[in-house]
């Protein structure tokens, strides 16, 4: 932003005629009458006006013998029109800015040059505090909720299409609630079966230790950890007297008459042969193949 200056003020010599000259233009004696002298020649006031003075760029009048003139690449003021296009400061004795083949002033020339809001629509003064977001500028002040209308300023947000919304009105508008505690889930949080929960509330029903990214076990709604489920929740294999946990290789199971085995524990007690989907004989709490059996 350059800064100029203009060349004047600039004054024709006038004053009053004690010699014998006519009027350069109208021939009309000047002895004893005002007039003016311009470029060598002697006029007097009325064709000077007609005929010489320059025209003002501001109100396209004639700059007069009796005013001061200011003159800026060619073109001509009266000092008192020499003022801001946009703040109509006076700039005769100040500095300013040409734009768009205006006079500026410097103040409004910053105006002209800083971004405007995107809520007022005014400009952004340098130093002032804004906030900027996809290529658009606010002030601070005017950078507010699309729900609430109470200013973000430089405060987190959640955009939405092309609305904006603070985290409160963001969560009881859009968030989702955590299928224990009822509470919004603001950031983070996980889903089991298509039902939100905060991380915090996703844990063990036993030890309380959380559960996410670790295996655990659903039992009628609650969760189990390894541990706690094979302590305290899984039914212990008639074989092994081991918990039938579900995982790895005593995934598979199989259940008789209220007890139950891991798939590799239910074999014949004489032979060990699998009596996985086989047909078994089941003898003093002991499971037999039909051949075994045919032998006690």
């Amino acid at each position: 932003m350059a800064y100029q200056r203009h060349s004047g003020p600039r004054h024709y010599a006038v004053g009053t005629m004690t010699e014998r000259f006519d009027c350069f233009y109208c021939r009309d004696k000047l002895h004893g009458k005002k007039y003016v002298e311009k470029d060598g020649h002697h006029c007097c006031v009325k064709c000077f006006e007609k005929i010489c003075a320059n025209t003002c760029a501001e109100c396209k009048k004639p700059i007069g013998a009796d005013s001061k003139e200011l003159h800026y690449k060619n073109r001509f003021w009266h000092d008192t029109c020499f003022r801001c296009a946009k703040c109509y400061h006076p700039l005769a004795t100040e500095q300013f800015i040409l734009k768009d083949n205006k006079i500026i002033c410097g103040k409004c020339g910053v105006k002209e040059e800083s971004a405007r809001c995107n809520g007022c629509h005014k400009h952004i003064l340098p130093g002032s505090q804004s906030v900027e977001y996809k290529g658009s500028a606010w002030h601070e002040e005017c950078f507010i909720c699309s729900q609430c209308k109470k200013a973000i300023g430089a405060g987190s947000f959640f955009p939405k299409g092309e609305e904006v919304f603070c985290v409160n009105c963001h969560e009881q508008k859009f968030g989702k609630n955590c299928v224990k505690c009822k509470n919004p889930i603001t950031s983070g949080g996980i889903t089991y079966q298509d039902q939100p929960w905060h991380g915090e509330c996703f844990v063990c029903e036993t030890c309380k230790k959380k559960l996410a990214g670790q295996r655990f076990t659903a039992v009628e709604d609650l969760f189990y950890c390894v541990d706690c489920y094979k302590t305290f929740v899984a039914k212990k294999c008639a074989g092994c007297k081991n918990p039938i946990t579900g995982f790895g290789r005593g995934s598979n199971v199989v259940s008789y008459e209220g007890e139950s085995w891991h798939e590799y524990c239910f074999n014949c007690k004489k032979c060990s042969l699998s009596l996985a989907n086989k047909r078994f004989v089941r003898h003093n709490d002991q499971i037999y193949c039909p051949d075994c059996a045919k032998k006690l």
